[in-house]
């Protein structure tokens, strides 16, 4: 589902407590400091692509280039995302993503084009790929959110999409992809999996709407 670094398990509290009463959670950090926080290596987490999509997503015999999502300031980063209110933004105390998380969703979504196997190729624009078509993205949405401060948090992720015919830079078409999962639990690990959960929804509807798109495209040109 995910991979991170292994830290004693109290550490690991420490850390995720770390974040404070950042939402008035009525967290509790006293103690925490004679653990030794100080300096050390924050735990690194990662997500996974996806690998499953629908039978009817179509083969198709032309190239793609994924380009690196756009994303505000408190997106751009490693940093894991929370809003305790609609209003508010903030960071995770001591968890990180293993990169910044532009850069991790575009790999992802990369990796899950070709786990499809339904496409020639598919890159980044640094490799050189001469593309027929690019996908150019924006994550507006990649946070936990603490609205209901009786409930665990919820994971919202929602990515835009455009995609362009090249080489006459045409949008022919663009969706949002939009997800919301609930954490089983107020817990870093269980957050992780609620992001691991509705990123991989997002690209698989992603995955197959840009191959279907784009083929009833050629199709009609």
């Amino acid at each position: 589902m995910f991979q991170r670094n292994k830290l004693p398990a109290p550490q690991a509290l420490c850390r995720f407590l770390a974040l404070g009463a950042v939402a008035g959670f009525g967290l509790l950090v006293g103690g925490c400091a004679s653990i030794g926080l100080s300096g050390e290596a924050p735990d690194l987490y990662t997500l996974t692509p996806k690998s499953t999509f629908g039978a009817e997503t179509p083969y198709v015999d032309w190239q793609l280039v994924i380009e690196e999502p756009l994303a505000s300031g408190g997106l751009d980063s490693s940093r894991i995302a929370l809003k305790p209110e609609p209003t508010e933004f903030r960071h995770f105390a001591g968890a990180r993503w293993i990169e910044r998380a532009p850069v991790m969703v575009q790999t992802l979504i990369i990796e899950s084009f070709e786990s499809s196997e339904r496409i020639v190729g598919v890159g980044r624009q640094s490799i050189g790929l001469r593309s027929d078509y690019n996908l150019k993205l924006e994550l507006r949405e990649f946070q936990a959110e603490y609205f209901d401060k009786t409930a665990p948090p919820a994971v919202r992720v929602r990515i835009n999409a455009k995609l362009v015919r090249q080489p006459r830079q045409q949008i022919i078409a663009s969706k949002s992809f939009e997800f919301r999962r609930s954490a089983s639990e107020d817990s870093i690990r269980a957050i992780v999996r609620a992001f691991d959960s509705s990123l991989g929804r997002a690209m698989k509807n992603l995955v197959e709407w840009t191959l279907t798109s784009a083929q009833a495209d050629l199709d009609r040109s």
